[in-house]
């Protein structure tokens, strides 16, 4: 559906939204109308959870300030991280031959890969061989030779090749991976291998058990291909104006722009979210 919805979705007890593209504008901050529309959701008894491919690391950053405190589904699933202990719920590594032997074949195809290596756990390192650039700037990434790559756990490695979109490169990474490792579009330049069956799906799938709710009761938001598998999990999936095609084919609605406060936007319209609105005016 093209446009903003005039009919509201039932009200949900979960909103999980991914970060960049979706509830972060173009500058990485959080507007005060989605702000306020999370305060609101929150009122009414709603649960926020967010649901990023970045890590930890980046995800506290990207929070700090907008009164975050319960889990987040981090690093496309591969890691659940609790704000209000600061401990990981849930961790995952990539098997580090299976690994190198399947980038290895994705290169037999495509020819040489930059790659890059984004170290599991809670001390986050960025590592990158010559000629892959780096997907954030505002890290600092340390250029290393290939075989340095897997001197740590990795959870999860991005690749790169100078003749290939993004958009071919991961169908070709998918089809040489397999069911062996979940294979990611995340956004410009990051096509990410994973361990197999890790999505944001799975990680929404782990705190739906911890924390007693369904997929039913959840409204979902973003902007790519990585958040297909938390889209086909959710009740209600939401794609932004700004959102690649294939998400947008998929969604059951598409709200305008992450610019233009597109999770605001439909947020506002849900009966409980305005009631929540009512409760919080009154404090």
């Amino acid at each position: 559906m093209d446009g903003i919805g005039t009919t509201p979705p039932r009200d949900h007890r979960v909103v999980a939204t991914d970060l960049d593209g979706t509830l972060l504008r173009s500058d990485l901050t959080v507007s005060a109308r989605t702000r306020a529309a999370l305060r609101d959701a929150r009122a009414a008894g709603m649960i926020h959870l967010a649901v990023t491919g970045r890590p930890v690391i980046d995800t506290r950053r990207l929070l700090a300030g907008l009164g975050y405190t319960g889990p987040a589904v981090c690093g496309q699933g591969a890691q659940v991280y609790d704000f209000g202990t600061d401990r990981l719920l849930l961790s995952r590594s990539l098997d580090t031959d299976l690994v190198r032997e399947l980038v290895r074949r994705i290169a037999q195809r495509t020819g040489p890969l930059a790659l890059a290596a984004v170290s599991a756990g809670l001390g986050t390192e960025f590592l990158v061989t010559a000629g892959f650039g780096a997907p954030y700037q505002q890290h600092r990434w340390q250029l290393v030779d290939e075989p340095d790559l897997w001197r740590a756990p990795v959870a999860k490695v991005l690749i790169r090749h100078p003749d290939h979109d993004d958009d071919t490169l991961a169908a070709l990474a998918d089809e040489v991976c397999g069911a062996a490792l979940s294979v990611m579009h995340a956004g410009p330049g990051l096509v990410e291998l994973l361990p197999g069956d890790t999505s944001k799906r799975t990680g929404l799938a782990f705190l739906a058990a911890e924390l007693g709710f369904t997929g039913a009761d959840t409204i979902a938001f973003g902007d790519m291909p990585n958040d297909l598998p938390m889209f086909d999990w959710a009740g209600y999936g939401v794609a932004m104006a700004n959102g690649h095609p294939r998400l947008r084919d998929r969604a059951d609605e598409i709200t305008v722009s992450n610019d233009a406060d597109g999770v605001a936007v439909v947020l506002e319209r849900l009966p409980a979210v305005r009631a929540g609105n009512r409760k919080a005016s009154l404090r």
